[in-house]
């Protein structure tokens, strides 16, 4: 299976914004956004200075959404194909299907510190969705769908110190989450006010449109 192996912080280096691939350290000073904020590579220091031209700004845009949500090119134009034969604005319709991914879904209950930890809860089968055992990443959630923590992997570590720090998290109004229990309902489908990051995506649009 195909996935991303360099340093995440190069990524929000190279979208010039903070895409927060790496927990509570995207909100420290130890981000690389905030230490080195220019492009990587050899010429990145210099990078700010060049002209970009409109099929520069949909390229950027394109990649920061792959790269937020962490999503490789095949499937997130396939995610494309599917939204834009959807009712509505085809760019609005793309976000809330990538919302309603499995592995945002446990990273929105705060059931982890990024999307690339919550993509390796999910494929370790630690949830359960209407009680069933789901262990793919991508799976969309539907309304009223219920999303549960196996009750062993309660003996893990690092599943411990994630429920208590889980308080602390302010989840999306689509879903309603007993903290106690981690169990999560989807209450409503998200909309595009429920995406919280400033995506331009008729951008995406315009780009695939070509």
């Amino acid at each position: 299976m195909a996935r991303y192996t360099d340093a995440a912080c190069r990524q929000c280096r190279r979208e010039g914004c903070k895409l927060f691939l790496k927990g509570e350290r995207c909100f420290s000073d130890k981000c690389s956004v905030t230490r080195r904020n220019q492009a990587p590579g050899q010429h990145g220091a210099g990078s700010g200075r060049k002209r970009v031209k409109e099929y520069g700004l949909q390229l950027r845009e394109k990649q920061k959404a792959k790269r937020y949500y962490g999503i490789l090119e095949k499937q997130f134009k396939n995610y494309f194909v599917k939204a834009d034969k959807k009712e509505g604005q085809t760019g609005e319709n793309l976000l809330t299907m990538i919302e309603r991914r499995l592995d945002n879904v446990v990273y929105r209950m705060g059931m982890a510190e990024s999307r690339k930890e919550a993509r390796q809860l999910v494929l370790h089968g630690h949830f359960r969705v209407n009680g069933k055992k789901i262990n793919i990443p991508s799976y969309i959630v539907s309304k009223d769908d219920v999303i549960s923590l196996k009750e062993g992997s309660r003996k893990s570590e690092k599943i411990k110190m994630l429920i208590e720090n889980i308080t602390a998290r302010t989840v999306p109004a689509w879903m309603s989450i007993d903290k106690e229990n981690i169990v999560t309902t989807i209450t409503a489908l998200p909309t595009r006010a429920d995406v919280d990051f400033p995506f331009e995506e008729h951008l995406i649009v315009e780009l695939y449109s070509k």
